[in-house]
């Protein structure tokens, strides 16, 4: 193997499975002098010393959780002064190096100076984490600098080299909640919990923190989901109106407070569907997987089992979708509230109109989660191939990049059944509107709006993607430092 680079990665010029020094003994040359690189790259103002808010900014510019820089100053700060000069900073990564090294050799079952798939699978089994080979594979690859899938010492450690792991099941619990099942912002696959987590509370934190994110992500964006929700409905009959005429009929019609009509009971439905979905798959999965002791779903099990869980979830929410619908459209007036609202479509329609709209929304969670997922896939291991070398961590914004564009081209492909959903749920809450069925909508939209009007009210909604995902990723991060689910 020709010469490793050097830089903030520490990989060293000698020795490709270089190993560190006994405990006591002095730091090679080499060893030094890359630690001076990178303590170098760290103290941005030259000072000769790091403090916490600089190995925050340098944690962050490489992909990294700016939190771990707290448990890394705590445990290498010897005199406590809240600063690291080079001799706390090298002795942290020289004893940090040795942890790594023994944890590297007691995966290294076959002492070839490689790990490989196998031997991933193998110490998770060990330690009662059953994973398919496909998973231990993403595992690997985003270690795997040189596409041989197998992982020498050089790119296990400078993969871990500021990830204050102690241990192997800290790795472990690392590789469960960022590789295996990290599927995209959408969670289209519920994540996966050991019984130890769910006794612990980890679970119900978790799902706290999801439900507070996309609370506060969805009222950000709610005047552009409003704004679709009436591109969507009036579209055929508002010739002309456009984003700008239409933000501003609606607060003509209901001043600024009316751009969030709606967005209540959007918010409110937000816990009992993620709950649902969550205890919905937990029993599919136990279902699928049978008696089998320790049995774990292959990829296509657990992805039919988060879809089942999705489509129960909907099913128990959907009376909900409906009075987001008729909220969000309601003039002035027209509902005193949520239980209004309800109670005068229970009258005037029974009911099933709690219903309308079903089996496009349903239908539509196909594509939409089939192309969403596929997409993420591509684009995050295309970045990993051609940045590899450079970084094993795609980082926040290259993530939020292809969760964007992931969205937008499953929304691409499930938006007219969405549009035919949203105009099956309005029906009745408009005098003289005629009841379509989802194929008489098709028609209808069709022969009267042509292909385009399959896709109204889809700028507001393309628009809210990015300020919707950057809004839920902070506000997800920071719930889980809160709650104590940090990884």
């Amino acid at each position: 193997m020709g010469e490793d680079k050097e830089g903030f990665s520490g990989q060293t010029r000698h020795g490709e499975n270089e190993e560190p020094g006994e405990t006591g003994a002095p730091l090679d040359p080499a060893g030094e002098r890359r630690y001076a690189e990178l303590f170098s790259q760290l103290d941005l103002n030259k000072d000769g010393r790091v403090d916490i808010s600089e190995l925050r900014t340098g944690l962050a510019a490489r992909g990294l959780h700016r939190g771990e820089a707290e448990e890394i100053v705590l445990e290498s700060d010897i005199n406590r002064d809240g600063l690291l000069d080079f001799h706390e900073f090298s002795q942290y990564l020289w004893a940090h190096e040795r942890r790594l090294w023994l944890i590297f050799n007691s995966l290294d079952c076959n002492k070839d100076g490689r790990i490989d798939v196998g031997e991933i699978q193998h110490s998770l089994h060990r330690l009662g984490v059953e994973v398919s080979m496909e998973q231990a594979s993403r595992i690997l690859q985003s270690m795997d600098r040189d596409g041989t899938m197998t992982i020498n010492w050089n790119e296990w450690r400078d993969h871990f080299l500021f990830n204050p792991f102690h241990n192997m099941e800290e790795i472990v619990h690392h590789w469960k909640h960022s590789h295996m099942y990290d599927i995209g912002e959408h969670l289209t696959v519920p994540d996966e919990f050991s019984e130890k987590e769910r006794r612990s509370g980890l679970v119900w934190r978790q799902l706290v923190a999801g439900a507070m994110a996309g609370a506060v992500s969805r009222t950000g964006t709610a005047p552009l989901d409003r704004l679709k929700v009436f591109l969507q409905v009036h579209g055929s009959t508002s010739r002309g109106v456009n984003l700008w005429s239409g933000l501003t009929g609606m607060i003509r019609e209901g001043g600024v407070s009316s751009l969030w009509r709606g967005n209540g009971i959007n918010v409110l439905k937000i816990a009992p569907e993620s709950a649902i979905k969550f205890m919905a798959y937990e029993q599919i999965k136990w279902l699928i997987r049978g008696r089998k002791e320790g049995g774990v779903l292959r990829v296509h099990e657990r992805f039919i089992a988060g879809s089942l869980a999705g489509a129960t979830a909907q099913t128990i929410i959907y009376p909900m979708e409906v009075l987001k619908t008729r909220l969000t459209l309601r003039k002035t007036g027209q509902y005193s509230g949520m239980a209004d609202c309800a109670r005068q479509i229970l009258k005037r329609e029974g009911v099933w109109a709690f219903y309308r709209g079903y089996l496009p929304n349903t239908l539509g969670i196909i594509p939409y989660a089939g192309i969403d997922l596929a997409v993420y896939e591509t684009l995050k291991n295309a970045w990993l191939q051609r940045n590899g070398a450079d970084s094993s961590d795609p980082g926040v914004l290259v993530l939020l990049g292809c969760g964007t564009i992931s969205s937008t081209c499953g929304q691409l492909a499930s938006y007219p059944l969405a549009l035919i959903r949203t105009r099956m749920q309005a029906q009745a809450a408009y005098e003289g509107k005629p009841k379509l069925t989802m194929v008489g909508q098709f028609k209808h939209i069709i022969s009267h709006e042509g292909v385009p009007g399959l896709y109204r009210g889809i700028t507001p909604n393309f628009l809210k993607v990015i300020p919707a995902v950057s809004i839920s990723y902070v506000v997800y991060e920071h719930m889980k430092k809160v709650l104590g689910v940090a990884y």
